[in-house]
């Protein structure tokens, strides 16, 4: 009885650091489609709609909207490079990246929201403030 007991609870820890990793890689992931500029990598994690917020002008997108915005971006602002400069939880189930985008054209800091929805992390919210 007490194998069963040791198995079942290393099985639930096992799952457990299995599914906190995965949900790890969602950020490093994002972090790297930006870097690399890679849209078609971004839009497997926007949700149906998409916030995005650039030089205090917000709007509200579809997934194909938005990332229509986001490649319009990327032609006029070529990527040097992202720094994640702050990562975290935000309430039960959202996580959001802060970092520093720096492109030909300016800086600019990123704020990046996730939401849990289905048991995935999507992209709720992206706001770009040079």
């Amino acid at each position: 009885m007490e194998k069963l007991y040791k198995r079942t609870f290393l099985t639930i820890l096992l799952s457990t650091l299995l599914l906190v990793s995965a949900k790890a890689q969602v950020l490093e992931d994002v972090a790297n489609n930006i870097r690399s500029a890679n849209v078609p990598g971004l839009t497997k994690y926007f949700d149906k709609i998409v916030a995005i917020t650039m030089n205090n002008n917000q709007a509200t997108y579809s997934g194909a909207q938005a990332e229509m915005v986001l490649k319009d971006f990327y032609s006029k602002n070529t990527v040097k490079d992202f720094v994640i400069m702050q990562s975290g939880v935000s309430g039960s189930n959202s996580k959001y990246v802060i970092g520093k985008l720096t492109t030909t054209a300016g800086t600019y800091q990123l704020y990046i929201v996730l939401k849990m929805k289905d048991e995935k992390y999507m992209l709720h919210e992206m706001r770009f403030e040079k």
